[in-house]
């Protein structure tokens, strides 16, 4: 690939739950090395040990891959962390984790991590998964493209949002996200607009979103014999080329107050 070529990807890892009901953190491992990604966006992550009694599956999978990490805490399960993971092959710049939960519903978050890929203006990747009822729906939405996500001043670099939306395309979430930036053509490059579940895609739930500073060179669903087992999602993976990223005379700023809490960096 080009310098100015990234490879990302969005996986839905299911708690590391195969669909043969065995949680096996290597699975997804073998998947993640089949991709091999520059950055990769986990959703469903739980900071567990893996079955020989090592590490939680955010450090497992970190270790198998040879990446860094941030695990950004939406909740507890059994008393342990439980949210979204980024594996980067860059630098971890600056890291925030936000609440996006709506009032009375099931706790939801948003990792934000700042990605030392460009010197002066590190991408802004989010991670999310969002799983709204309509009620829910109402009151997540407006938060996603709000300060202090993607709208915040403090955030001029380019920006990426990786994650699980489980509602229709034309779903209040979709329609904000998509007013503010573009979306992966999923028919243009695969052919239809399914993605889940991975076994026989009959719904659209995995997105990629960017800003102008990206193109889609390519996109997949990432299908072989391993990746259809690991989990009941299927890990969708592009090629983005990064313009004009390194002569726009912007430079990043991160606020010094941005919250880190709940977050976990190495």
């Amino acid at each position: 690939m080009k310098k100015d070529t990234i490879r990302i990807a969005t996986y839905n890892v299911h708690k590391c739950r195969g669909l043969d009901g065995r949680v096996r953190p290597e699975r997804i491992a073998e998947v993640l090395g089949e991709i091999d990604a520059d950055i990769m966006a986990l959703q469903e992550v739980i900071s567990e040990p893996d079955r020989r009694g090592g590490d939680d599956q955010a450090g497992f999978l970190a270790r198998e891959m040879g990446l860094k990490f941030v695990l950004g805490e939406t909740r507890r399960r059994n008393g342990r962390p439980y949210g979204n993971l980024l594996l980067s092959r860059f630098p971890i710049r600056a890291v925030a984790n936000y609440d996006i939960s709506a009032p009375g519903r099931e706790p939801r978050g948003c990792l934000r991590a700042d990605l030392g890929v460009d010197r002066y203006t590190p991408p802004h990747t989010f991670t999310v998964p969002v799983r709204p009822s309509d009620r829910e729906a109402r009151h997540r939405a407006p938060r996603l493209p709000a300060p202090p996500t993607l709208g915040h001043p403090w955030l001029n670099g380019p920006s990426i949002v990786l994650g699980v939306l489980n509602e229709w395309p034309r779903g209040r979430a979709p329609r904000l996200l998509a007013a503010r930036l573009k979306t992966v053509d999923v028919r243009a490059h695969l052919g239809h607009r399914r993605t889940y579940p991975g076994i026989l895609p009959l719904v659209y739930l995995d997105h990629i979103y960017f800003d102008p500073h990206f193109e889609v060179k390519k996109l997949e669903l990432h299908r072989t014999s391993t990746a259809l087992v690991a989990s009941d999602h299927l890990p969708l993976v592009a090629e983005m080329r990064m313009l004009h990223h390194s002569d726009s005379g912007h430079h990043h700023h991160t606020h010094p107050a941005e919250a880190r809490h709940h977050s976990r960096v190495a």
